[in-house]
């Protein structure tokens, strides 16, 4: 479930930095929510990937 949130937001991301510059703050965010989603995936030990 967080990995599929993630690579959403991965999307949204790269839509938002070639498309939409002016929501790129609000990508980024997201961005950052994503990457902190996964790293609290991979320190419980759980596959990242799954």
């Amino acid at each position: 479930m967080l990995t599929t949130i993630a690579f959403i937001l991965l999307v949204l991301w790269v839509f938002g930095f070639v498309g939409f510059h002016v929501l790129g703050g609000f990508i980024h965010i997201l961005l950052v929510v994503a990457v902190i989603l996964f790293l609290i995936r991979v320190i419980r030990g759980q596959n990242p990937l799954e």
